[in-house]
């Protein structure tokens, strides 16, 4: 992930080892829907629902958004059910999980969903690094970056 964040601007640095190794995030906040890592990285909805409201407060800080970029349909789906609690999301049946959607929200931020860059993904060509680029490439022109 962070080569494609260091090509696309985002990073400074194309490679993340610890948390003093100079990673510098640019115009960017990343975020999980869980604070665990669950039995084959698949949390059950009792997990997602514990972990809302950390979700919600961090999300609920970040007050300058443009664009989301969801990874993965679970990232996908926390960020409309972040929606629905707020009550800005009537329902989400609208929005539909595809890599490469692009959905205008009602709160004016633009919601981009991405396939994850899990190893399933990326060493079956699910992802290819083309297509996440893409993604934070047009995320970055919809942040007018």
């Amino acid at each position: 992930m962070y080569p494609v964040l260091y090509e696309t601007g985002f990073t400074n640095q194309p490679t993340a080892t610890d948390r003093n190794d100079g990673l510098k995030l640019n115009d960017l906040y990343i975020t999980a829907a869980v604070r665990c890592a669950p039995p084959d990285n698949k949390p059950l909805p009792q997990e997602l629902a514990e972990c809302s409201f950390f979700l919600d407060r961090e999300i609920a800080g970040l007050e300058k958004v443009k664009v989301v970029v969801a990874l993965g349909r679970i990232g996908f789906d926390a960020y409309l059910n972040y929606l629905k609690r707020r009550g800005l999301l009537p329902s989400r049946k609208p929005y539909l999980f595809k890599h490469g959607a692009h959905y205008q929200m009602a709160d004016g931020k633009v919601l981009l969903a991405s396939y994850h860059p899990s190893n399933q993904n990326t060493q079956t060509g699910k992802l290819t690094v083309e297509m996440f680029v893409n993604i934070f490439k047009h995320a970055a022109k919809l942040a007018d970056r």
